[in-house]
């Protein structure tokens, strides 16, 4: 017997994102699931006395947004205690904000933020500009991220922090960028940024305070841009301590699948691979979940970290590496995955070349031979993917972690022109051919990488456009775009299948969690360019609403 909703919501644009592509005007919901989706005739036909009735007005509903890569940690800690940066902010500009910063700061505390942009991190290395941070900040220490995270710009208190002088040997995987003389310059590439974080973390008065105001700040912002599901991506202690705190206390208002990471990691600090895995397995509940292991294959082609096929142009941050390397050599790569395959978990690889994909995607087939089908694999970014790798994808079951936040014409995409060939530019984000070949491609922002907020209006547009956010000239490889049906569907169902909630969120259907949102226009009556002008009007998890725009007004 169908329970009385407790809340209909009628005369609506129903996208619900299943399988067989139904479309309907309404929805019932009882006990925080999907009852009923249908007509609004014989869904209010359900209502009870008490069952909330609303009218949508014609607007469009949908399923909650999956991300199937965010970074709940990095960018609730951006928003809620750090200094923002517009990434397109050169040097000068940048001191300027640091400046004004400092004088609102005691004369010992920290100064963290970003986004430093790729190409203004390539002017930073020098002695003069280190000179130039360290007057802006007035002797406080000073730790900036990049635009991909893995790099840090910092000033000489910073360094003293951390205990490097000109004369200290750089970490394993890392440089402390130095002039033709040696000097210090305060540019980290990689492992080294790690130094400063474990520095400034050591810092910090209160961490549980911190650490809760960071991932409460880093949900009410999904829920205000209608993320209502994420793959966090490289899962901490703290941060599984705290979810599971906030959850308890009925203040959690995501669900989240986390990630533990196999290795240290640059920007978040603790305890990791066997140890991290035993820890977590404490932890497991209706919003906590804890499914997948992290493993970091490379680094990243904008400091020519990211292994690539070919060699990188000879401009730029050379670091002596023609075409990058991977982390792990193929034999250590499967050890890895299949610890965390014998632990009951999935796999997420940060693949950032076309090298990395190919030695992802050959470990992978090394373990379906082992374990079959089950296990879930994931390979992110794919910047890069070489064309007879492509239908790997398919023929594996990997699933594609997308990143359209990353590739729309941007400061990253200029850097990246200046590192990799035109012929590989003109290659590069292969999403149709991925879709044409019957592989999973599920989206994730990678927040906050390139963003200040988790904006997957951007993403949609930029999927099925292949330009900049409302329209431009250039654009990224346009043979590879979406239709707007696919890029919802990367953004809904397919993540939440990649996660392994595929049963239970993703899409309208009697059944599952009621995660939905009520938009400011109906995507498919308008220009593609106008999509990032989306605005979410309210945000529904388990049938409550998390999110009102009217009561933010």
């Amino acid at each position: 017997m169908t329970k009385t909703p407790d809340l209909i919501v009628v005369h609506a644009n129903v996208f619900t994102a299943d399988a067989a592509g139904t479309t309907a005007e309404a929805l019932a919901v009882a006990d925080g699931e999907f009852t009923a989706v249908g007509s609004s005739e014989e869904v209010m036909r359900l209502a009870g006395p008490e069952t909330v009735v609303l009218d949508a007005g014609g607007r469009m509903l949908m399923p909650g947004i999956c991300d199937v890569h965010i970074h709940l940690g990095l960018g609730g800690a951006a928003a809620a205690w750090e200094l923002q940066i517009p990434p397109h902010y050169g040097p000068d500009e940048i001191c300027e904000a640091i400046a004004a910063r400092a004088a609102e700061l005691g004369p010992d505390e920290w100064i963290v933020g970003g986004i430093v942009g790729s190409l203004t991190m390539e002017k930073l290395a020098n002695v003069d500009m280190l000179a130039k941070l360290d007057e802006a900040a007035g002797g406080r220490p000073v730790v900036l991220k990049d635009d991909t995270m893995h790099n840090r710009w910092v000033n000489s208190a910073a360094l003293e922090a951390m205990g490097v002088t000109d004369d200290s040997p750089d970490p394993e995987g890392g440089t402390c960028v130095r002039d033709e003389a040696g000097r210090l310059t305060g540019v980290l590439w990689e492992q080294a940024s790690r130094l400063a974080e474990e520095a400034f973390v050591a810092s910090i008065k209160n961490p549980e305070e911190r650490y809760r105001g960071t991932f409460a700040t880093a949900a009410k912002l999904c829920n205000q841009f209608g993320v209502t599901t994420v793959c966090e991506a490289a899962t901490m202690e703290p941060a599984l301590r705290t979810l599971s705190k906030l959850e308890a206390e009925g203040e959690l208002t995501l669900r989240v699948m986390a990630s533990t990471v196999a290795r240290p990691l640059l920007a978040e600090l603790g305890i990791t691979g066997k140890e991290l895995l035993s820890v977590s397995e404490q932890f497991g509940s209706e919003l906590l979940h804890v499914g997948f292991v992290k493993v970091f294959l490379d680094g990243v082609p904008m400091t020519r970290t990211a292994s690539m096929l070919d060699p990188y142009l000879p401009l730029g941050c050379n670091h002596g590496q023609s075409s990058g390397e991977c982390l792990y050599d193929l034999g250590g790569l499967v050890e890895e995955l299949e610890e965390a395959v014998s632990a009951g978990r999935g796999v997420k690889i940060h693949a950032a070349g076309d090298g990395s994909t190919r030695m992802a995607l050959d470990a992978i087939a090394i373990m379906r031979q082992r374990h079959g089908s089950r296990p879930i694999f994931h390979i992110a970014h794919n910047l890069f993917i070489d064309q007879s790798d492509v239908q790997r994808f398919s023929e594996l079951g990997v699933v594609a972690d997308a990143s359209p936040y990353l590739w729309y014409p941007s400061i990253i995409q200029d850097s990246l022109a200046t590192c990799v060939s035109a012929e590989t530019m003109k290659k590069s984000w292969p999403l149709r051919d991925l879709v044409d070949s019957g592989a999973t491609v599920a989206a994730g922002s990678d927040w906050p990488v390139a963003l200040p907020v988790p904006h997957p209006w951007t993403g949609i547009e930029t999927m099925v456009t292949r330009e900049a956010p409302g329209g431009s000239e250039e654009t990224v490889n346009p043979a590879q775009r979406l239709t707007l049906r696919e890029a919802l569907i990367s953004f809904t169902r397919h993540p939440a299948e990649a996660m392994g909630l595929g049963e239970r969120v993703g899409s309208i259907e009697v059944g599952k969690s009621a995660d939905f949102l009520v938009l400011s226009q109906n995507l498919f009556d308008i220009d593609a360019r106008r999509i990032h002008e989306t605005n979410v009007l309210a945000t529904y998890l388990r049938g409550t609403r998390v999110y009102d725009a009217n009561s933010c007004a």
